[in-house]
């Protein structure tokens, strides 16, 4: 695959590593302060048969980190000058978490450049009718702003080696019982180094920030009404165990022509590409040839 920094239109730095000989193209775009080597383990499964590109979103990996533009239609539109720039009309998306929601709302925003969206997130909304918090405008607006202080307080841990945040990552995967080797890279590729010396998370505070804040307010709803691809939702473990959250993803389904849901039994919510990248290989496979490639 061939890597390299797009400078788009909108003057923003993409990194992406990309392979475009003809046919079929799938777009992948990764969690929220992660990077694009969490696809590292699923890229050989689909290198032989589709075009693939795979960046860096921005805030992430080796993209800019600018000051602002963490909404989500931000980020999707960074999507959409990439294709332009690598000359793709149509392609398909699987996205994880941060990955999901950007992908509907590019989806939504350019219905006719999107052929399938492979959705592991962006299945419910955080507070209101389709969220997780349904409760008084009183409520929802305390929470939130316990939720600010608690954001504006956060700091990244820093740490004096590479190894020492490898190691640290490799600790917290390992208490929740999903390390293996096919996250190995991808923790590599996701620190950064300070400005005095010290080695973090890639993702900037101010990044997360703004995200975060936009997530809030997102009403997935109304990018489902404007898709008009076919869509498989992909829930992990807890969001298909927690009834609330179950039902609003068969909501939004409902507002798609053409959806499915397929839980991944023993899976962690944007970690399970990683933790199982021959099933999610086949999974994605098997979906784009049984519902999608059929169609054409």
């Amino acid at each position: 695959m061939i890597e390299q920094l797009f400078t788009l239109k909108n003057r923003v730095n993409i990194n992406v590593r990309y392979s475009i000989p003809g046919g079929e193209t799938i777009l992948f775009l990764h969690f929220s302060s992660g990077n694009s080597h969490m696809w590292d383990s699923l890229i050989p499964h689909f290198t032989n048969h589709y075009n693939l590109i795979v960046p860096d979103i921005r805030g992430h990996g080796k993209s800019d980190s600018p000051k602002e533009g963490y909404h989500i239609d931000d980020m999707a539109e960074d999507m959409y000058l990439l294709l332009k720039e690598l000359g793709v009309k149509r392609c398909h998306i699987v996205g994880s978490s941060l990955g999901a929601e950007i992908a509907l709302s590019f989806a939504s925003s350019y219905p006719d450049m999107v052929k399938s969206i492979i959705c592991e997130g962006a299945l419910y909304n955080e507070f209101g009718p389709y969220g997780l918090i349904n409760d008084s405008e009183e409520i929802i607006t305390e929470t939130i702003d316990k939720r600010r202080i608690d954001l504006m307080n956060f700091t990244r841990p820093a740490f004096n080696t590479k190894d020492d945040f490898v190691n640290a990552m490799k600790d917290d995967f390992k208490k929740q019982g999903i390390w293996n080797e096919h996250f190995l890279n991808f923790v590599k590729h996701n620190m950064s180094k300070t400005e005095d010396g010290y080695f973090t998370n890639c993702f900037p505070l101010l990044a997360r920030q703004e995200y975060i804040q936009h997530y809030w307010d997102v009403k997935f709803e109304e990018y489902y009404k404007k898709v008009k691809c076919p869509i498989l939702m992909l829930p992990s473990d807890d969001e298909w165990h927690n009834l609330t959250a179950r039902e609003i993803m068969i909501k939004f389904s409902t507002l798609v022509e053409k959806s499915e849901i397929k839980h991944i039994e023993g899976s962690k919510h944007a970690y399970m590409w990683m933790q199982f990248p021959k099933l999610m290989s086949t999974v994605v496979h098997d979906y784009l040839k049984r519902k999608v490639l059929s169609i054409d």
